[in-house]
């Protein structure tokens, strides 16, 4: 485990980034004493699907068959239907 002092870590932030790139995690000084711990955060790889439209509305058409469900759709009609 690497230290760094507070004002190294003001002064050379690049230089700790990189110490941190490195190692695990940081201990953060003040007049030699530990007072905060730094760790490397890893990215989790995105799990989630990305919404497909087209797959949705074979979903939807499969469970509620032609029903037309939109109300906003039934609005819009009405509307143009008006003018």
């Amino acid at each position: 485990m690497k230290t760094i002092s507070i004002r190294d870590l003001r002064l050379r932030w690049p230089a700790a980034e990189a110490a941190l790139a490195t190692e695990r995690e940081l201990i953060v000084t003040r007049d030699g004493k530990p007072v905060a711990k730094l760790v490397r955060l890893e990215e989790k790889p995105r799990t989630r699907k990305r919404f497909k439209p087209e797959e949705h509305k074979l979903k939807m058409q499969k469970v509620w068959g032609k029903t037309r469900l939109s109300l906003v759709q039934d609005l819009v009609i009405t509307e143009r239907q008006k003018e």
